[in-house]
């Protein structure tokens, strides 16, 4: 066994300090207890081991992806872990944090216009690639089919195990989309009745990493709007508050995107009776947010 066979497998714990006063109750997995600290070993896992099976990473290649930075962190665990050589693109302006534990697996960053975002990180990874294929392993997180599908394998079915089955709505920010298309789509096919719902920022500009604003955004291939419910839109104030709140009233100590989710999940409980089991995602540790200062005051 190596740190590649710990991902997945995460426990889930009930916010019951939480609860709204409708009685429904409030369910978070906790996937920054992943090896590498995120939800991302999820697909990072499974992307890099279908490219092994099926031969596109072989040894002599180097993996080449864009990144916001918590699937760059998988990436350059699981090249350590492999002994492959990891190049990610990324925003100049991405979380000192984030960049730090790459560059410590040892993985290489080439740094792109902070002013272009995520969408700018891909493209200059696209064009990479695109001018020396057989140099490259090129995952392309936003439009792998293999990122869902590490959720429908794992995170539906963890999730359906561990509520008894009584999950009735889960609620997910969209990064890649990967986390909510995969684990929406398999809910569903368990339970027709299940509510898939998305967090969205309530402005382009907002300061809650690794989420996308899909109005303003390129959208992945990934990205599957026919699984969407509804919609929760939360400003960063709130995402932010509500992770300090976490730490301090449940002693979980989580990201940015973990507040919006948990923000979305409560407003959504509020709204249904004692049967209500709303689950989400905290998909990343707090100790990622110090150098911006999200925890100061």
């Amino acid at each position: 066994m190596n740190v590649v066979d710990l991902v997945g497998h995460t426990p889930i714990v009930t916010l019951d300090k939480l609860t709204p006063p409708s009685g429904a109750r409030v369910w978070a997995k906790a996937e920054f207890l992943n090896p590498s600290g995120s939800v991302k070993d999820r697909a990072a896992r499974a992307m890099i081991l279908e490219g092994l099976s099926n031969g596109r990473f072989g040894r002599d290649k180097a993996l080449i992806d864009a990144t916001s930075g918590n699937t760059g962190v998988a990436y350059a665990m699981i090249g350590a872990a492999l002994d492959r050589r990891v190049i990610l693109y990324m925003p100049a302006n991405a979380n000192y944090e984030r960049k730090s534990l790459i560059k410590a697996y040892g993985a290489e960053i080439v740094e792109t216009d902070p002013l272009e975002g995520s969408d700018g990180a891909f493209l200059s990874a696209e064009k990479a690639y695109l001018g020396n294929p057989g140099k490259y392993f090129f995952p392309n997180q936003y439009h792998n089919p293999a990122n869902p599908l590490a959720h429908y394998g794992s995170t539906g079915p963890e999730i359906w195990e561990q509520t008894g089955g009584a999950v009735t709505h889960f609620v997910n920010s969209l990064g890649t989309s990967g986390t909510f298309v995969g684990t929406a789509r398999f809910l569903k096919e368990k339970n027709g009745s299940v509510k898939t719902l998305i967090v969205q920022p309530d402005s382009p500009f907002h300061g809650i990493e690794g989420t996308k604003h899909m109005g303003s955004t390129l959208k992945p291939d990934i990205y599957d709007v026919s699984l969407v419910d509804g919609e929760e839109r939360v400003s960063t104030a709130e995402a932010v508050a509500m992770a300090k709140r976490l730490a301090k009233e449940t002693g979980l100590l989580v990201g940015i995107s973990a507040g919006a989710n948990v923000t979305a999940a409560l407003r959504i409980a509020s709204r249904l009776g004692p049967s209500g089991n709303v689950v989400t995602i905290l998909g990343d540790s707090g100790s990622r947010y110090f150098s911006d200062g999200t925890w100061d005051g």
